[in-house]
Formats: C-alpha cells, structure tokens, sequence
C-alpha cells in the first residue's frame, strides 16, 4: 500500500531535509551575530515541525525500502549522524556558553548535515567518499 506514495513521500523528505537545513542555516547565523529572533517561538516550533515530518517520512521509506537501522550499514550510519547533528545543533542554538563554542557546534553540525546527505545520496556508510576509498 505505502509502495505506491513512495516517490511522494521520498520528495516530502527531500523537502523536509532542504527546509530542516536551510532553517537551522539562517537560526545559526542569526545566533552567531546575536539576533534574538534565532530562538523565537515561531522559528522554533516551525523547526519541529519540519523535523517530525521529515523524520516521519524517514521511517515511511525505511518501511517501504525495507532497510533499517542496525541491519543495513548506511542507515545506522545515519542515524548515529543524525543524533550528533542534534548535538552540535543544540550547541550552536542554545547551550554553548561561548561565541568561539557556537561557531565550532555551528560548522560541525553543518559538516555532519552535509555527510549525511553524502551518505544517503551514496547508500553507502562512506557518502560520496567511497569513491575516494576504492580506489
């Protein structure tokens, strides 16, 4: 039954993960010159949103691939990215004590989004850097 949305729900992630990035983008820029509006409710709440559908479409499309976590490599790969990006995100938004912490969580957790999308890009645990590796 899911088989039949699967192009629909892959563009919901796609869509999600483009938003979700571009969202945490501008709220991180935002913090590093100090704007308030970087944490305001509204940037907030639009920011669960997008990460609960994107998250919910993720799941969808692990069901309909049958690939999941902790049995297909590239999946748990990324997974355990996704829990460090949350990290580094909820250091660069919220609880790094320092300009210099913001922007390193910040550029970290732009890296890992980055590689995350090389891995799911690649089906494979290496991202795009497979190539690199089997040479």
């Amino acid at each position: 039954m899911l088989t039949q949305h699967y192009s629909l729900i892959l563009h919901l992630h796609v869509t999600c993960v483009i938003l979700s990035g571009a969202l945490f983008s501008a709220r991180g820029i935002m913090r590093m010159w100090a704007v308030p509006l970087a944490n305001h409710r509204m940037l907030r709440v639009s920011s669960y949103l997008i990460d609960t559908t994107l998250l919910t479409a993720a799941i969808l499309l692990t069901s309909i691939i049958r690939q999941y976590p902790l049995t297909s490599g590239w999946l748990t790969v990324k997974v355990a990215l996704l829990l460090v990006y949350i990290a580094l995100g909820s250091l660069a938004l919220k609880r790094a004590q320092t300009p210099r912490a913001r922007l390193l969580a910040f550029l970290g957790a732009l890296a890992i989004y980055a590689y995350i999308i090389s891995v799911a890009l690649a089906h494979d645990p290496l991202g795009v850097f497979r190539r690199f590796v089997s040479a």
